[in-house]
């Protein structure tokens, strides 16, 4: 996937001064970390996952319990035993577009047919339930959508979502939802949402709104029972259970994460404000502003005569900056995805600036 190919950890993060690809927030070290390891024994855990971090991740939903709760390997994980488990080759997906590109890729691999509901900029990213249901088949298996989303930062309103969830429920297929941004730095309005039905998959993890990227700890949500066993045994299958210093550390963390979740939504939020205000002075693009993650995704207007692989290249070589390119997401590459969560504001507002600067130098005469 050329978003991995191209990532920062493949190019090496030294050779990039002004970091503004990442989808995350920073990164915490364990220093930071109040933990306490010593009696921890390595040895191999329970299959689902610590119970107690299980239950905290729903203990705000009266509907769901820890047995609705499958700890895996990073978000990642949780979509590739969802996909493997639920998708053969014969069957049909519904995947919003763009997307991160396992939420593609694997189904491709797999080899089922796909229907993409392509979002519009000029829609200002919505999703559009009815386009949703338009795309069904009769051998359609799973509908795949991002809320908030990557790369756009759009958030779908509950309204939007019931009526997806009442599509699903209708048809008696899966929705799986990517929610990874659920807590970062905006607050989405509604519960998870597997909280609302059985035929609802709910996925997130550590990485993104909380820094933890390195620990490698996700999880998935249903309250349907028979795939729950079937997600259980995909997981024996690939790795057996997840690492015990992994969600230990995730468990600690956890109970306290509400001392780190203040301190990162502010530094991420001073951020956006940097964001908009370089948006109002870059006349050359255009956004729609992000209502969730600590994403956006502007592109160059129209009318901007820009050579674009310059534009990526001065702005790499010369500038020692990075953007996400709209390649990463199957969209052309006027579009590029800014990441606002993971520099201080000192480094993304120079970052800012260099961009302005490539536009100037990559702008055909």
């Amino acid at each position: 996937m050329p978003i991995e190919k191209e990532s920062p950890e493949e190019i090496g993060y030294d050779n990039i001064k002004y970091n503004l690809s990442e989808s995350s927030v920073t990164d915490i070290k364990m220093s930071e970390l109040n933990l306490s390891l010593n009696g921890l024994k390595l040895e191999y855990i329970g299959h689902r996952g610590k119970p107690e971090l299980r239950e905290l991740i729903v203990k705000d939903c009266s509907n769901l319990t820890k047995e609705n709760v499958l700890l895996t390997n990073g978000a990642a994980g949780a979509l590739f035993i969802i996909n493997s488990s639920l998708l053969t080759a014969d069957d049909h997906l519904i995947v919003v577009r763009p997307n991160y590109a396992t939420n593609i890729e694997v189904p491709r691999t797999i080899g089922c047919s796909i229907s993409f509901i392509d979002l519009q900029f000029e829609d200002d990213w919505k999703l559009n339930p009815q386009k949703i249901e338009a795309a069904f088949q009769p051998n359609t298996r799973l509908i795949s959508i991002t809320t908030p989303h990557n790369p756009t930062g759009m958030l779908m309103s509950e309204e939007s979502i019931d009526a997806v969830i009442q599509i699903a429920e209708q048809r008696n297929i899966f929705l799986l939802i990517d929610e990874t941004y659920r807590d970062a730095c905006f607050k989405t309005p509604y519960p998870i949402t597997a909280a609302k039905s059985k035929n609802v998959i709910s996925v997130s993890s550590l990485s993104k709104a909380y820094g933890l990227p390195g620990l490698r700890m996700g999880w998935l949500i249903t309250q349907h029972e028979i795939i729950m066993e079937r997600f259980l045994a995909a997981k024996e299958m690939i790795y057996i259970s997840n690492s015990a210093l992994d969600e230990e550390v995730a468990y600690q963390f956890y109970v306290e994460k509400e001392k780190f979740t203040i301190a990162i939504n502010k530094k991420a939020m001073q951020n956006f404000q940097l964001l908009k205000e370089w948006l109002q002075q870059e006349t050359r693009m255009e956004a729609v502003l992000p209502q969730g993650g600590v994403v956006c995704f502007p592109r160059f207007k129209e009318e901007l005569n820009i050579d674009t692989s310059k534009f990526y290249q001065l702005l790499m070589h010369k500038y020692q900056t990075m953007v996400g390119p709209g390649h990463w997401f199957e969209m052309a590459d006027n579009y590029m995805r800014i990441g606002f969560g993971w520099t201080d504001d000192i480094v993304f507002k120079k970052g800012l600036e260099n961009i302005s600067a490539a536009i100037d130098e990559s702008i055909k005469s």
